[in-house]
């Protein structure tokens, strides 16, 4: 009876996982600008792989395997995260200006000049 419930737990994660993961592919083809993509591309490839990895280390059992997926788990939960800053920032570096509606000014006008060593 234990079987059958790890079973179902890990297929739902797993399922769970491969539709995060078509959401953030879609989220890629359908949001208007660079910053929007990234954070849903972003986001969902996180959750993306906590489900798969969860549920391919309930499928593992308790051994040397899961250690390693959970291994691999926390490498992912540090570079994707990092890798999304580091893409944003490079973008805001560049100068990439994100889409805003009609009625928002432009991003330029927010930012303030640095301030002036006297």
């Amino acid at each position: 009876m234990l079987d059958w419930a790890v079973n179902l737990l890990s297929w739902f994660l797993l399922l769970t996982g491969g539709v995060f993961g078509v959401i953030g592919g879609l989220g890629l083809i359908r949001f208007p600008d660079f910053y929007s993509r990234l954070h849903g591309a972003g986001v969902t490839d996180t959750l993306c792989a906590i489900c798969i990895v969860f549920g391919l280390a309930l499928q593992s059992g308790i051994s040397l395997l899961t250690l390693k997926l959970l291994l691999i788990l926390l490498f992912l939960l540090f570079t994707a995260p990092t890798a999304s800053h580091a893409l944003a920032r490079a973008a805001m570096v560049d100068e990439v200006e994100p889409l805003l509606d009609e009625q928002s000014e432009s991003l330029a006008s927010h930012r303030r000049e640095p301030p002036s060593n006297i």
